[in-house]
């Protein structure tokens, strides 16, 4: 699927095959990598524009206290999608990346099926049809059905960015624990953001 190139921020810049690889590393390196893939479900979506990682021993991910029915994606293969539904509202989606950890998909820029975000988000600006995880769900229609399906294969297209942007990075949003990390990552001054960093 092409060459990737990431991880700038830590000091070092490598090529990565655009592959189950990618997702098997660290979570919050890939959570960085994200930011500016191409991202699609039904050829409906965008370009990532924020994400946050959550790691096995981190006390704000569903993996800390180890597997359940509801979280066994997370502890399956890297490159496929764990969806949960978040306050019984919103279903939530996540790359698997190494066992027990992920990469929550917190905000995408609609390029691709905006009539049919539109639609499903009831909302006409393009701003607020995908910023924020329950509203990548919504409009992407993410369901149950699609958890523990490959990233790799229909009906996910994603592709990776020809050249790395520049990256945010700040604390995570939303929970109560483990608030420290700044593990959320967005694209720099995108108005596409769930909240500005």
């Amino acid at each position: 699927m092409g060459d990737y190139i990431g991880a700038a921020q830590i000091g070092e810049l490598y090529r990565l095959q655009w592959d189950d690889s990618f997702f098997a590393r660290d979570a919050v390196t890939v959570a960085a990598d994200l930011i500016g893939a191409e991202f699609a479900v039904s050829e409906v979506g965008g370009i990532i524009v924020e994400t946050e990682a959550y790691l096995p021993d981190d006390a704000a991910s569903h993996s800390f206290t180890g597997a359940t029915n509801r979280n066994r994606s997370m502890f399956g293969p890297p490159a496929h999608a764990y969806v949960y539904l978040s306050y019984g509202l919103h279903w939530c989606l996540n790359f698997v990346c190494l066992p027990g950890s992920a990469v929550l998909i917190r905000a995408i820029e609609p390029r691709w099926g905006l009539e049919t975000m539109r639609e499903r988000r009831r909302v006409s600006q393009d701003r607020l049809l995908c910023s924020g995880p329950g509203r990548v769900g919504q409009a992407l229609a993410i369901g149950k059905e699609e958890d523990g399906l490959p990233l790799d294969r229909k009906p996910f297209r994603l592709s990776p960015t020809a050249k790395r942007p520049p990256v945010s990075a700040g604390l995570r949003v939303g929970i109560s624990k483990a608030v420290e990390h700044p593990w959320r990552f967005g694209l720099e001054n995108s108005p596409f953001l769930s909240r500005n960093f």
